[in-house]
């Protein structure tokens, strides 16, 4: 019993480091960074995290924004933000190990239709549930595997994998935090006390993100 215990420690001691060591560099390496000192290789990351969603992430923009609309604390957004970003972090990580694969085909119309839910869902709801956190949640998974696919065309310093996929994550961050304010000062907290502000307010901009999601889930599945 105790020889085969070892062997089937050893079996799965061997699979383990296959799985390690076959996706150590799995990712695209960038070898313009893979001797630049950690603070250069932070500060880079960093940036084009945020450049991601500020100014090119247009479709992470109108999620971000769907998930401020329909609550007017702005407690409640930051944890919807939180679940994405956890999500998110995840599935970017994994998938640049190679370690999940979703092709861009895929993931891209899932995207789009994760924004179109979100946006008919604040057609439809009156408040917030708790069941909201998971959702995004969930949605913050395949988001994650997008950012794999833009991030894997720079590629990442072969010894410095966790500090790019963190700065990276910090500077996505960033991006929705900045949305998040944006959103609360600017439509939340000016008009959030009108008497009609869901039909003034959240049905337009609702109706506004859904037909952009509608557009995009139809191009990436038919014309992409």
């Amino acid at each position: 019993m105790k020889r085969k215990s070892v062997f089937k420690l050893k079996i799965f001691l061997g699979i383990f480091f296959l799985l390690v060591t076959g996706n150590m560099y799995a990712h695209t390496i960038n070898y313009a960074l893979d001797k630049a000192p950690a603070s250069n290789v932070f500060l880079y990351y960093l940036k084009l995290g945020y450049l991601h969603i500020l100014p090119n992430g247009f479709d992470h923009i109108l999620f971000v924004t769907g998930l401020c609309l329909l609550s007017n604390k702005l407690s409640t957004i930051l944890w919807q933000a939180t679940a994405f970003t956890v999500a998110h972090s995840i599935t970017l990580a994994l998938s640049m190990k190679n370690i999940i694969v979703a092709p861009a085909p895929v993931v891209e119309p899932i995207i789009a239709l994760s924004i179109l839910f979100i946006a008919i869902e604040n057609l439809l709801i009156a408040k917030l549930s708790a069941w909201r956190i998971l959702l995004v949640f969930m949605f913050g998974l395949v988001h994650g595997m997008g950012f794999a696919s833009a991030l894997n065309e720079i590629g990442l310093p072969s010894n410095k994998f966790f500090l790019s996929i963190f700065s990276f994550n910090v500077g996505v961050e960033l991006g929705q935090m900045t949305i998040i304010l944006l959103v609360f000062g600017l439509v939340v907290m000016p008009f959030h006390k009108l008497k009609n502000y869901k039909q003034r307010i959240i049905y337009p901009l609702s109706i506004a993100i859904a037909s952009v999601a509608l557009y995009w889930t139809i191009e990436r599945v038919f014309f992409v």
